[in-house]
């Protein structure tokens, strides 16, 4: 196991080939797809063929980012996954002209029995104190379905704050109600984020 980084409360490590089953019941959760496909299942073999494999090509393409696999201390359950890396990864948000070179975009997806215990918020707060502190990012962004409120409230926890409303395409989105396509994008630059410890 190749830790990345870690808090109080979480390690975060590279994925590896064994990951496939982790990520198969994580992505197989109604509750915790909902306002990803809208709850559909995920075949398996596309999470072993074409997902995973573009997870772990992040860690020769960058020093620094990607997405990493979140282990709860306590009991060493495969929790969910925290990504940080450059926003243009994102090809629906390159699609929808949401993001810009230097944007760094963050983001998570923990298992539902892990929901409300605060672990959203400690991964995210680390990899921005990281991200701005030591690994040179200028800019963080985020976004998320409007009604995805629980996600939404870890980005102001963190503090990211609100810039703008954009939808989402049906072509991106198939499964989500076309009435819940629109979303909420959330940003921080360096400067403001450590203007906030300058006594």
């Amino acid at each position: 196991m190749k830790v990345f980084i870690e808090t109080e409360r979480l390690v975060l490590r590279q994925f590896t080939d064994e990951d496939t089953d982790n990520l198969f019941a994580l992505d197989n959760d109604p509750e915790v797809m909902r306002f990803i496909n809208g709850g559909k299942p995920v075949d398996r073999a596309l999470i072993k063929e074409k997902f995973l494999p573009k997870i772990i090509s992040y860690y020769s393409k960058y020093e620094n980012y990607g997405i990493w696999a979140a282990i709860e201390k306590s009991s060493q359950d495969f929790m969910g996954w925290f990504h940080l890396y450059p926003a243009l990864e994102n090809a629906f948000a390159v699609e929808l002209n949401l993001v810009k070179n230097d944007e760094i975009a963050l983001g998570y997806r923990l298992k539902k029995d892990k929901w409300g215990k605060g672990y959203a918020t400690e991964g995210s707060r680390l990899l921005l104190e990281k991200g701005f502190n030591e690994w040179g990012v200028q800019r963080v962004v985020a976004w998320a379905l409007a009604e995805n409120k629980a996600s939404i409230r870890v980005m102001e926890k963190v503090g990211l704050k609100y810039e703008k409303e954009f939808m989402f395409k049906e072509s991106q989105l198939p499964n989500i109600n076309s009435l819940e396509l629109k979303a909420v994008m959330y940003s921080l630059d360096k400067s403001i984020y450590q203007s906030r410890w300058v006594l």
